[in-house]
């Protein structure tokens, strides 16, 4: 999946298009597929497995006299049509077939392939125990999507062909195979048994699927259809804690998409070594077995819960309605990743669903600064996995909340439900989204889909502030700084419509009993009365197009805050240049909690005592976590030494992700007392793996920053070296973190000789993608001797061919400073069968070659800086306490 850089040289995004990207177009169809039914015969031990696929095909044009399926590395033995055999022409990409008889409209083909394959590459994978990993189990999994069906059966294999489909496979006992639609049918055949599967609604190749495994089964329903877990025996308990929701969430997207879930069972198979999260194949979900959580995982971990109700969208938003074409892939992709924050405001609050927002906004910035820019909507790409980066997903998502926003809640499900309603079981467009929106509601939203999705790009506000007390005006002044200066017609700008609010604070005595179970929850008790603040905001719609704007409103009173873009509905970026004192009232009064963290952000950037006391507050107070967790990362960039103590405070509280956001950011203050802080949570430990974790890294992070203090070096080394071997765990959590923390030793021998240990085969295969990760880290400090060792493994690593090994590989590459790497990454991209790491290994390449250029010299100046910073700040915080006493 692709991704963009941000050239900060001259502020130009890359492009997505890389050589060799060309439009792409569904093919000329030669009629209409009916129906697709595979017979397979699996030899596990082989890794092999003989296949027969027929395809019932109604033609639509008279006189076509040859047929192209896809079909890549397969070993075509025959092919039929109408039970009479046909020549045909393959060339290890499409199978071409000379029929003997050319089509009439109406007269339907069965097109019979007779074909076997032996160690597919891609499309259909083998898992099986070796010398290495004696205990993995034995599974055979598919994954289709975008274009690898045609590795495990001949297809017409692109989105805009649906048809009906079988599965009958022969598997050893005692497996059991999973596919698409029901089971019709099993039938013993000695020490085998054949499973058949029959999927009765139409839908694309990419979606058909296969699991076969000794799973173990957990039964569920939903209205009277089977909802079913499988999973490696033994985790029962993982499966009923990671996926027990499902069937009220089934219940939750039906009644929201106004439409029943559309298929006969559900069922979720976590299988090893998946190479996604998730896929939603129709009526049967492949999970990777990561996602499974056991109990101290559940703390504070939702990925889980957000992957499943992600992929039960996609039963509507991909299977039921699908695209025609992997251009519009954000039409589902936006919709799955959308449901992700509909979920959280329906199971939390609407609070924690605007900060799953926000996050998912950051994702897709820093795709777009870091990556590439792109429209959502493009059909220009060397491979359509390119497509799916953060622009589809997160970007899309919202997407979808900037149309809710536009229509309102209740218009927004109406048109929702007018687009699966009229395209269930049919293909769509973008267009199609559009039509549904004006047919259910009236309204042309082509303006937001123009500056949304059919460009790149977002707005970037800079917002300032005045009060003229005299005229009782509010003077607000919005700049777009992503358009250059002086261009105010510049393709470059949005138009939109933003609410601005003014925030007026009113302190209120209330009785405790009218409080009710609120007193409980603000730790008051037995007070017969209690101050609350409440807000209000006055608010006013304006129209911002132009580079630099600004807009005067009378007001009686002066406000105590300003919230620009009242909901932060808009997806966009956000300075805000207000004083000192109206940050603070944000801070602690602004309704909405994404306010609230840009006026954090706001306060950090202004530095100080005052500034730290409000943010040291936010981070003790706000009823959000989010918020706890936002002031704790814009507390660390203050520096001084108060913001030490306010962020300790921190660590005591309830929320792992807050604890865990206040130990990420202790290491950015590199001090004696913040080591020790780090240490004894690193010995006591914490509930949280991922807290645990972050400790074991940060305490890295900040003894490698005081190397005058060997004795301190050895002491953590030996700490870290502890962790890893006796610290094994769920998903290897809190050992990748002790790998994370000695990456950070980058002129240690002792350090990266622990970590070559850990890239060997047989260590646990997340905790060996974190070590090789972690080599492109140490890498920058080691000596030539030891970079030339780094390099060598890397060489070798790269010549594996696991998807998630080849990934971690350029990761590592990308962060080295040396020419060698560029060759290394250079040979993987050659060499690899995967556009999505052919990809990466080319980005990497980008970033090794700017590593190389300026960096040493950032990297000198950088430290110098770092050590005058560090001076400078006892002094100031002297000074803002001197300054405080005298006040």
């Amino acid at each position: 999946m692709s991704k963009f850089y941000f050239d900060t040289d001259n502020n130009v995004h890359k492009p997505f298009e890389l050589p060799g990207a060309r439009p792409h177009y569904n093919p000329d169809r030669p009629g209409q597929v009916e129906h697709i039914f595979l017979d397979l015969s699996l030899d596990i031990p082989k890794l092999s497995y003989q296949g027969n696929c027929s395809i019932r095909l109604l033609p639509i044009r008279n006189g076509i006299d040859r047929l192209t399926l896809d079909a890549v590395n397969l070993n075509i033995e025959s092919v039929q049509v109408d039970e009479v055999p046909q020549n045909f022409d393959y060339d290890g990409e499409q199978l071409s077939i000379q029929l003997a008889e050319a089509t009439q409209i109406g007269k339907r083909l069965l097109i019979a392939i007779a074909y076997s394959v032996a160690k597919p590459q891609r499309g259909l994978y083998f898992i099986q125990p070796d010398k290495h990993y004696p205990n993995k189990p034995t599974q055979v999994w598919t994954q289709g999507e975008d274009e690898d069906s045609r590795f495990w059966f001949p297809c017409f294999d692109y989105p805009g062909q649906l048809s009906t489909s079988e599965i009958r496979v022969r598997v050893p006992n005692p497996l059991v195979a999973i596919s698409n639609g029901e089971l019709i049918n099993t039938t013993e055949d000695g020490d085998y048994k054949i499973y058949h599967w029959s999927q009765q609604q139409v839908h694309p190749t990419y979606l058909m699927t296969l699991a076969v495994g000794d799973f173990a089964e957990i039964q569920d329903e939903w209205n009277g259809k089977p909802v079913t877990y499988y999973v490696e025996k033994g985790r029962e308990e993982d499966a009923k804690r990671s996926m027990g929701k499902t069937p009220r969430m089934i219940e939750f997207l039906s009644q929201k998409y106004g439409y029943p879930y559309p298929f006969p069972k559900y069922a979720q198979v976590c299988v090893d070594d998946f190479i996604f999260g998730g896929m939603e194949n129709t009526s049967t979900t492949l999970l990777t077995d990561r996602c499974l959580l056991d109990e101290r995982a559940a703390l504070d971990n939702r990925n889980t819960e957000s992957l499943v109700v992600h992929e039960l969208a996609h039963q509507w938003f991909g299977d039921l309605v699908v695209i025609k074409h992997w251009s519009h892939a954000w039409i589902k992709e936006g919709m799955a990743s959308y449901s992700e924050v509909m979920w959280t405001e329906e199971e939390y609050s609407l609070e924690e669903a605007a900060y799953y927002r926000l996050l998912e906004a950051r994702r897709y910035l820093s795709e777009d600064s870091s990556r590439y820019r792109r429209p959502m909507v493009t059909h220009v790409y060397r491979e359509a996995i390119e497509l799916y980066d953060r622009h589809i997903y997160e970007k899309g998502s919202c997407v979808y909340h900037m149309i809710r926003a536009q229509l309102g809640d209740e218009l927004f499900w109406q048109a929702i439900q007018t687009f699966v309603q009229d395209n269930a079981h049919k293909t769509v467009e973008t267009v199609d989204l559009l039509r549904a929106i004006e047919k259910a509601t009236g309204r042309n939203l082509l303006f937001l889909f123009d500056q949304y999705v059919f460009r790149g790009g977002h707005p970037d506000f800079k917002v300032a502030y005045f009060w003229d007390g005299d005229a009782k005006l509010a003077k607000i002044t919005v700049t777009q700084t992503q358009a250059d200066e002086g261009k105010n017609g510049s393709k470059d700008l949005f138009d939109l419509k933003i609410p601005i609010g003014f925030g007026y604070t009113q302190e209120e005595e209330v009785k405790n009993e009218e409080l009710g179970v609120r007193s409980e929850e603000l730790g008051v008790k037995n007070n017969s009365r209690l101050i609350i603040n409440n807000s209000q905001l006055k608010t006013f719609v304006v129209r911002v197009n132009e580079r630099e704007q600004s807009f005067y409103f009378p007001l009686e009173n002066k406000p105590q805050f300003i919230s620009f873009d009242v909901g932060n509905n808009y997806l966009k970026t956000v300075s805000l240049e207000y004083p000192i004192s109206e940050l603070k009232a944000q801070l602690e009064f602004d309704p909405d909690p994404i306010s609230r963290i840009y006026a954090a952000a706001g306060l950090a950037k202004k530095g100080g005592l005052e500034a730290t006391i409000a943010l040291s507050a936010a981070l003790k107070n706000d009823p959000l976590w989010g918020v706890r967790v936002e002031a704790a990362k814009q507390l660390a960039k203050i520096n001084l030494d108060q913001a030490f103590d306010g962020l300790v405070v921190g660590l005591k509280d309830k929320n792992a992700y807050v604890r865990r956001s206040v130990v990420e950011a202790l290491a950015q203050i590199k001090t004696a007392e913040s080591y020790k802080v780090v240490r004894g949570l690193v010995q006591k430990g914490d509930p949280s793996y991922y807290v645990e974790a972050a400790a074991s890294r940060v305490i890295g992070a900040i003894a490698s920053a005081n190397l005058e203090e060997k004795p301190k070096e050895d002491k953590v080394l030996k700490q870290l070296k502890g962790i890893l071997e006796e610290k094994a765990g769920w998903n290897e959590v809190v050992r990748s973190g002790a790998i994370a923390g000695l990456a950070e030793f980058k002129t240690s021998e002792a350090a990266l000789n622990l970590l070559i240990e850990y890239t060997k085969l047989g260590v646990p295969q997340p905790l060996r993608l974190a070590t090789i990760r972690a080599l492109g880290k140490i890498s920058v400090g080691q000596s030539p001797v030891n970079l030339e060792r780094i390099l060598e493994k890397l060489t070798e690593l790269a010549k594996e061919t696991f998807f998630l090994t080849q990934v971690a590989v350029a990761a590592a590459l990308g962060q080295m400073e040396t020419p060698k790497a560029v060759g290394i990454l250079r040979s993987l991209a050659e060499q690899t069968a995967d556009g999505r790491v052919r990809r990466y290994a080319e980005e990497e390449i980008s970033k090794v070659q700017k590593n190389i250029g300026t960096e040493k010299t950032l990297r000198q100046l950088r430290e110098d800086f770092d050590q005058l910073k560090q001076q400078n700040q006892e002094l100031r915080s002297r000074l803002e306490n001197l300054e405080a006493k005298s006040k």
